[in-house]
């Protein structure tokens, strides 16, 4: 296994609370045969180049260039090299427990700006400031999500398809997992299996993602006050949005809105740090 230039070497994570602190992001090169033996902890990892394996307790799944997933730290796991490979690895500190690995088939291609900016600008916990890691952590977390939405959609059960259509479709509506249950006429305690099973969350957690979805198409898109905006996605207050908002992404609503281009065009911010090289 070789570490790309100027890279660091992955660290371990420990669980906490369930949103995403990703510690940094290291590229490796791994030739046939070679894998990711003794990472510990949550990653997120992204194949850049080549073909890869990923083995789990719930079976094999065969990664292609763009494809990305997400493992906690509860999971046996090992990623095996099928070809000369390129593999973007993120640490993570915190992120909810999963029923078994979250793979996002074609992740890169609808994510081509944070795809370059991990190409050249890996996280290195050594010189990148909080404020910069929370934003790119919160960059992929947000990516992943809309990611495992769409496949959902896609793939999901036709019950569980519609009602996130209507989740979509509503964001603003009081939802409760009871109101959630009733459009898909599912009781409560079916309604939760299911989710665990398709998605690997709770219908509250595919709700708050529909929301913040929404949340930043309406910080980057509009100039709504941000009050409005808590309102349209099912917040009732601007505090409890902004608490939502932040624990989420790692920045404020208002901080997200000032960075359009990173939020946006990430490969902007890439060019940026490139440039500021130890400033980050």
């Amino acid at each position: 296994m070789e570490l790309a230039e100027g890279t660091a070497a992955p660290g371990s994570g420990a669980g906490g609370v369930p949103t995403w602190d990703m510690v940094e992001v290291t590229v490796l090169r791994l030739g046939p045969g070679e894998g990711l033996d003794g990472v510990c902890g949550a990653i997120w990892a992204l194949v850049l180049d080549g073909d890869a394996r990923l083995e789990s307790a719930a079976g094999a799944e065969e990664l292609h260039a763009g494809d990305a997933f997400q493992v906690d730290a509860t999971s046996t796991y090992r990623l095996v090299a099928v070809t000369r490979a390129e593999v973007a690895v993120g640490t993570l500190r915190a992120v909810p427990p999963l029923p078994g690995p979250l793979v996002a088939r074609d992740f890169a291609q609808s994510n081509k700006g944070l795809v370059e900016l991990v190409r050249m600008c890996p996280l290195d916990p050594r010189r990148s400031r909080p404020l910069f890691a929370a934003s790119y952590g919160g960059l992929i977390q947000a990516a992943m999500a809309d990611a495992v939405d769409q496949a959902g959609r896609r793939d999901a059960d036709p019950r569980l398809a519609a009602l996130v259509s209507v989740l979509d479709a509503h964001p603003g509506r009081p939802w409760t997992v009871e109101s959630m249950a009733r459009v898909a006429h599912l009781s409560r305690s079916s309604l939760g299996e299911r989710f665990r099973r398709e998605f690997g969350r709770s219908p509250a957690q595919m709700l708050r993602d529909v929301r913040m979805r929404h949340a930043r198409e309406l910080l980057t898109g509009t100039d709504r006050p941000v009050e409005r905006i808590a309102f349209a996605v099912g917040y009732g207050s601007a505090a409890a949005f902004s608490r939502a908002f932040s624990a989420h992404h790692g920045s404020s609503p208002q901080a997200w809105r000032s960075r359009p281009a990173a939020a946006q065009h990430p490969e902007a911010d890439a060019s940026r740090q490139r440039g500021a090289g130890s400033d980050q």
